[in-house]
């Protein structure tokens, strides 16, 4: 056996398929596996113990159908006596047609509570995914993640039901056949069953190293979805600077690591089978000899022998059953360790127990010496900062790259808590309030239009569920959208394709814009909103920009000092700490940093028409 897991240790070197983009999900034992997943199967156990009923009536017919090939050959084919013939046959009928009947129950109901347990399942492990902070989201590989909620979670339903399922099957049909054994000759059913030791020995053996082979599979399989899903992603960039190869061949290095262990699997199966079929011909061979002396000292009918060859064949199938069920759910809890590795996951951001509904805000924002760093950061993202927003005032946050800004929007829709200091919306501390209420009343325009691969209407309605129709037009017609929209061949229910790639840049920012309007949120916050759009299309969407800022408590994050000239005051961070603040004719009086960047940006050929 030290040979079997030399060659697993061997075939899965990690520097023969590189160590993988994806680290392997802490190990746990198989009863806990089972502990945490239970509760999914716990509310179909009625269902479950009509199955396992099914099952134990199937394997009973089973047993009863081979008995009477007993009866036929040592009352009919023996004395060669036709009389018995008509109630065999009618009895075979009987217990063909009650079989398939139970067989089509059990499969039906077996197949409804599985994929019960899946749909339950899966939908929790997505909502769980859905309520993870975002710095979650900003440390997984996203392909991977995907990998977990499709194949894996399927893989638990072997684990907790279908395996189990098929584990009573087969110990059901152990029990009865081999009570039949023992009923047609007890002294050679003693000798047939020497073998089954030898069964769970070499199972015993096998099944460890199986494991480990199925454990990298399952984390080969999410380096493999990582990869093309973040190349595939983006194709316009690798397109770009010819590095096809370059994706090719990163994806062919983690397919090198899954063949590895798809190989190592298979070879150890591909042993463990030949060896099972010679213990079980071992077994059969055995038997036969001493069926045969009994046979011929009149121990022993003929029939008797004969049904016992057969119950003893049926008897070793699910006896081998047994033997690869176990390797199954060895396969199966890999992957159910990489489901619970990110069930343990917690909210970076929690919400207090005893949160307070925020209602419709007044749009008053405050930072109290707010500080913050990113995991791993090389140094504070915020440090000290303060300033105020009133009710329907406009505040640009301004500076270059890295100096904060973003973070600034990132904590005000609570996506991080800031480690040092408080932010207050209407005078309450926003980790006193309902996450869901604070971000009701927060809109949000990003620097990246991020838009679904729907149509417009739905793409629009996202930012208010429930919008009528009158509402999503009167927003689109708000942000300059409704014209460009009504020319398109479906016109509202137009499909715009994955990130909105049927559109352009700027028709992409409008729909996103009018997503906005629909929200109808106090506080607006812009992240760069004309950032990758042309002169020309950045004025485009200054009008619909200027409209969804009326009346709203609005903070322009922007590194376009030229955009941000009409606020009605001006913070310029770097470093995240406050430089200066002003009104932009104050900040140009003054002659510091806003004024020599808003000289070089006023040259510049990405200056844009002012926001204000």
């Amino acid at each position: 056996m030290s040979r079997v897991r030399a060659l697993v240790r061997r075939l899965l070197d990690p520097a023969a398929g590189g160590e993988g983009l994806v680290a392997a999900a802490p190990r746990l034992p198989l009863r806990e596996l089972l502990r945490r997943f239970w509760p999914y199967a716990r509310p179909h156990r009625r269902w479950l113990l009509a199955v396992l009923a099914l099952i134990a009536v199937g394997q009973a017919i089973d047993a009863a159908t081979l008995w009477m090939f007993k009866v036929v050959v040592d009352e009919v084919l023996v004395p060669r006596d036709f009389g018995p013939f008509l109630w065999v046959a009618g009895a075979y009928v009987g217990l063909t047609v009650a079989g398939g009947l139970v067989s089509f129950a059990d499969d039906y109901l077996s197949t409804w509570v599985g994929e019960r347990f899946l749909l339950s399942l899966r939908t929790d492990f997505f909502r769980h995914l859905q309520g993870l902070s975002l710095d979650f989201f900003e440390r997984r590989r996203l392909g991977d993640v995907l990998s977990r909620v499709t194949g894996d979670v399927g893989a638990i339903e072997t684990l907790v039901l279908s395996g189990v399922a098929d584990a009573a099957a087969y110990l059901l049909r152990i029990v009865f056949f081999t009570g039949a054994l023992f009923l047609i000759d007890w002294q050679l059913a003693l000798v047939s069953l020497v073998v089954a030791p030898l069964f769970w020995l070499a199972t015993r053996r096998f099944s460890r190293a199986i494991k480990e082979a199925s454990r990298e599979k399952r984390r080969r399989s999410g380096s493999i979805g990582a990869v093309a899903e973040e190349s595939l992603a983006n194709a316009p960039l690798v397109q770009a600077y010819n590095r096809q190869a370059h994706e090719v061949e990163r994806l062919h290095r983690e397919n090198v690591g899954a063949f590895r262990a798809e190989m190592a699997s298979t070879r150890l199966k591909a042993i463990f089978t030949p060896l099972v079929d010679l213990i079980e011909l071992m077994g059969a061979i055995v038997v036969l000899g001493f069926g045969t002396w009994a046979l011929s000292q009149g121990r022993l009918s003929l029939g008797a022998l004969l049904a016992f060859l057969a119950y003893l064949s049926q008897l070793y199938s699910p006896i081998r059953g047994l033997s690869r069920l176990v390797n199954r759910f060895f396969s199966a809890s890999a992957g159910a360790e990489r489901i619970i590795e990110l069930l343990d996951e917690t909210p970076s951001v929690a919400e207090h127990p005893r949160a307070r509904p925020l209602g419709r805000a007044r749009g008053s924002v405050r930072f109290d010496g707010v500080g913050f760093s990113y995991p791993k950061g090389p140094r504070p993202a915020l440090d000290g900062l303060s300033f105020e927003l009133a009710p329907g005032e406009v505040v640009a946050l301004v500076g270059p790259s890295g100096a904060g800004k973003s973070t600034v929007a990132k904590l005000l829709l609570r996506f991080y808590d800031p480690s040092a200091g408080r932010i207050q919306i209407d005078g309450f501390d926003l980790r006193e309030l309902g996450l869901e209420s604070l971000r009701e009343n927060v809109a949000l325009l990003l620097q990246e239009t991020l838009v679904f691969d729907g149509t417009i209407r739905e793409n629009i309605a996202y930012g208010r569920p429930g919008a009528t129709d009158e509402e999503i037009v009167r927003a689109a017609q708000a942000a300059d959208a409704h014209e460009f929209v009504e020319a398109l061949p479906a016109g509202y229910d137009t499909l715009i394709g994955q990130r909105g790639r049927r559109l352009s840049g700027g028709q992409r920012q409008r729909v996103a814009i009018a997503r906005a309007m629909v929200r109808d949120a106090p506080i607006l916050v812009l992240d760069e909103p004309t950032t990758g759009l042309d002169a020309q299309s950045g004025e485009r969407v200054m009008g619909p920009l200027r409209r969804l800022m009326e009346g709203r408590s609005t903070l322009v994050i922007s590194h376009n000092l030229i955009t941000a000239r009409d606020a009605d005051w001006i913070l310029v961070l770097d470093g995240g700490r406050e430089l200066e603040r002003g009104t932009h004719a104050e900040l140009m009086a003054g002659d510091g940093a806003y004024a020599g960047l808003y000289r070089l940006h006023q040259g510049s050929p990405a200056a844009a028409a002012p926001v204000g």
